[in-house]
C-alpha cells in the first residue's frame, strides 16, 4: 500500500510583500549632486569676496547648498547583477530596488543588500527509520533562489538557516513516509522509485519555505543507504530476493522449453510415449534445464522401458 506523503504547513500569512521601490537612475542624480555640491562652493567663495568682509547670508546659503548636495548624493548606492536592496524608511518597508547599476533613492533609507543568485544546500548525512521501521541513512541538496525579498528579510531571522533546517525536516519526513525497498508493486520505495520520491521532497520544501520568500528549484538524493549496523543482513537478504528472481525465470524457460520439446515429438511422430514415460522425460529435462550444476550423461543401453 502506498504511504502518503502529503504535509499540511501551517505557516501565518506574509506580513509584507515584495513591491517595487520608488528609485531613479543614479546619473542623473549624481550630476545634480556636483552641480548642488559646486554651486555651494561657488556661493561660500563669493561670500568671503566683498572688502568690508564676509557676507554671512551668501555664505550660509552657500553652506547649505553644499550640504544639499551631499545629502542628494548620500542616496546614490549600486545594484550588482544577482542582487537586489531592501529600502526601509524609519523602520517601514518602501520596495525593492532589483534593477542593476547605479540607482538613486531617498537619502534618508536604510539599502539593504540581498542576494538573488541561485544557491544550493545539501544536507548533513541523517540516520533515520524508514517506513518499515529499518535504520537508513539519507542525505539531499536542493537547488534554490530567493523570490521574495521582503518575506526572505523579515518574515524570518536568517532566511539561509531557515532553509537549511526545514530541508532537513522534509528529508526526514520524506525518509519515514516509505520503505527503503519495496516488497511488492503497489507502493513505492525510496531506491527504486527516486524520480517520484524527489518530485515529492521538492513539493514539501518548496511548501516549508515559501514563507521565508524562498522558490525552490530542485532537489535530489545524494545519499541513500542502509545504517552499517544492519547493512549486511539487507545485503544478504537482497541477494536472496535476487536468486529467488533469477530461479524463477529459470523454471519458466524450462517449462516453455520441455513443452516445446513435447509438442514437436507429438507433432512429428518420433516416439510415443505414454503418461508415465512423459512424466519421467519431463522431470529428467527439468533436472538438465534448471540444474545450477553440470549433467553427467547416462547411456541407456537397453529398451525405453528398461
Amino acid at each position: 500500500m502506498e504511504t502518503s506523503t502529503e504535509v499540511s504547513v501551517r505557516m501565518p500569512a506574509p506580513a509584507v510583500r515584495e513591491r517595487e521601490a520608488s528609485e531613479v537612475s543614479g546619473w542623473t542624480m549624481l550630476l545634480a549632486a556636483a552641480a548642488l555640491v559646486l554651486a555651494g562652493a561657488a556661493v561660500v567663495v563669493l561670500g568671503f569676496l566683498p572688502e568690508d568682509g564676509p557676507n554671512a547670508p551668501v555664505v550660509v546659503g552657500g553652506v547649505l547648498l553644499t550640504a544639499a548636495g551631499l545629502v542628494t548624493g548620500s542616496g546614490l548606492f549600486t545594484v550588482a547583477p544577482g542582487e537586489a536592496r531592501v529600502l526601509q524608511f524609519l523602520g517601514r518597508y518602501t520596495g525593492t530596488v532589483r534593477r542593476d547599476g547605479l540607482r538613486w533613492a531617498n537619502p534618508f533609507t536604510t539599502k539593504v543588500r540581498v542576494s538573488t543568485r541561485i544557491r544550493n544546500h545539501e544536507t548533513a548525512t541523517l540516520k533515520v527509520n524508514d517506513a518499515d521501521g529499518n535504520p537508513i541513512e539519507i542525505a539531499a541538496v536542493v537547488v534554490w533562489q530567493v523570490d521574495d525579498t521582503a518575506r526572505a528579510k523579515f518574515e524570518v531571522d536568517d532566511f539561509v538557516r531557515f532553509v537549511g533546517i526545514q530541508t532537513e525536516t522534509a528529508v526526514r519526513h520524506i525518509a519515514t513516509s516509505y520503505p527503503y525497498d519495496s516488497h511488492d508493486d503497489a507502493g513505492l520505495s525510496l531506491r527504486e522509485n527516486a524520480d517520484e520520491i524527489t518530485e515529492t521532497l521538492s513539493i514539501e520544501i518548496a511548501a516549508r519555505v515559501q514563507a521565508a520568500g524562498v522558490k525552490v528549484i530542485e532537489s535530489r538524493l545524494t545519499h541513500l543507504a542502509y545504517a552499517p549496523e544492519i547493512a549486511q543482513a539487507m545485503l544478504q537478504r537482497q541477494q536472496a530476493g535476487a536468486v529467488v528472481a533469477a530461479r524463477q525465470r529459470i523454471v519458466e524457460g524450462a517449462v516453455g522449453m520441455v513443452e516445446l520439446a513435447l509438442s514437436r515429438l507429438a507433432e512429428q511422430d518420433v516416439v510415443e510415449l505414454d503418461e508415465e514415460r512423459k512424466a519421467a522425460m519431463v522431470s529428467n529435462l527439468l533436472v538438465v534445464l534448471c540444474g545450477d550444476r553440470s549433467t553427467q550423461p547416462v547411456v541407456n543401453a537397453g529398451s525405453l522401458y528398461h
